[in-house]
């Protein structure tokens, strides 16, 4: 009878700590997720601003206006649609076509009437895109407001899925990283096993040489500059499903993004996931653990990587 008064106790007594270590695991296991699926957001950002500002050496301070535009005329495409249950089911991947399609045809212009006959000139370019990003960021505000607005995700993304060791977790965080993982092996392939790729990192050095060869640089620069910006389009209409947008967060994705380059290594695929994963882990992180002051975890891992390999830790494309 003791023994089994005893055997009760210890049960009684463990089964907290039992709990208590579950709870751990699964906030644990929460936390490094959320950063993961963050990440995977940075990377299809980042992924279009490594194009551009790594491979092209184009300073495009805009960046996050594309973000801006895919997100809110994905959202004009999508919110008459979304009125109407008939067609509701293939609203969000319209507002994706016209986000992405939006962003890649503003790229296009920027290219051609501002930046293409900048190439070489840093500041110059800088200043032109700060401008540019001001008076997309006005008319954009004159044309929706500033009212936060959100897509909804289509019924086969939408809902928890049950993870091991995890418990419920949205299904369309882990949809991100689907879409980070198709982009990053699409790149991949564009860039490696393309003529258009062969010839983008034939130019990354000497756009002279590649135009003695009879190519076409001021297309081929479009052309990848319309791939980077519709990068940034499907970005702001996956980052307008998981949260709401408005007016503003540009600034932080093209800082996101800036800072993700120049970590994984400018116009490396590789490198920008690698600095993705570790900026959108810091964040989560830093957010857990020392909420007011977790921007500086990512600017820390910056200034460590410009202390300790400048080009990034993968290293600039070659």
């Amino acid at each position: 009878m003791a023994f089994v008064l005893n055997a009760e106790k210890r049960r009684a007594a463990v089964l907290p700590l039992r709990a208590g270590e579950n709870f751990a695991l699964a906030w644990f296991l929460t936390v490094t997720l959320n950063g993961v699926t963050l990440a995977a957001l940075y990377f299809i950002v980042a992924c279009g601003f490594s194009l551009i500002f790594g491979l092209m050496r184009t300073v495009n301070m805009a960046h996050g206006s594309l973000y801006l535009i895919g997100a809110y005329v994905g959202y004009a495409v999508y919110d008459p649609l979304y009125a109407n249950d008939a067609t509701f089911a293939y609203a969000w991947y319209l507002a994706i076509l016209a986000g992405m399609a939006a962003a890649a045809l503003t790229g296009i212009v920027m290219q051609v009437a501002f930046l293409g006959w900048m190439q070489g000139q840093e500041l110059r370019q800088a200043m032109v895109t700060i401008g540019l990003s001001i008076i997309i960021a006005d008319q954009i505000l004159a044309q929706f407001g500033g009212s936060p607005f959100q897509f909804f995700a289509p019924d086969a993304l939408f809902g928890p899925v049950v993870l091991p060791g995890v418990g419920r977790y949205p299904f369309f965080r882990l949809f991100q990283v689907i879409a980070a993982l198709a982009v990053g092996v699409g790149l991949w392939l564009i860039l490696n096993r393309t003529r258009l790729g062969i010839m983008v990192r034939a130019g990354v050095d000497d756009r002279e040489m590649l135009a003695a060869c009879g190519i076409n640089v001021p297309l081929t620069s479009a052309l990848v500059f319309a791939l980077g910006a519709a990068l940034a389009g499907l970005g702001g209409v996956i980052g307008a499903t998981a949260q709401p947008v408005a007016l503003g967060v540009d600034t932080r994705f093209l800082l996101s993004s800036l800072v993700v380059v120049i970590v994984g290594g400018m116009g490396s695929i590789g490198g920008t996931a690698v600095g993705a994963l570790l900026i959108g882990l810091a964040e989560q992180w830093g957010l857990a653990l020392f909420p007011t002051w977790s921007v500086i975890l990512t600017f820390a891992i910056m200034v460590a990587t410009l202390a300790i390999r400048p080009q990034g830790i993968m290293g600039a494309a070659k």
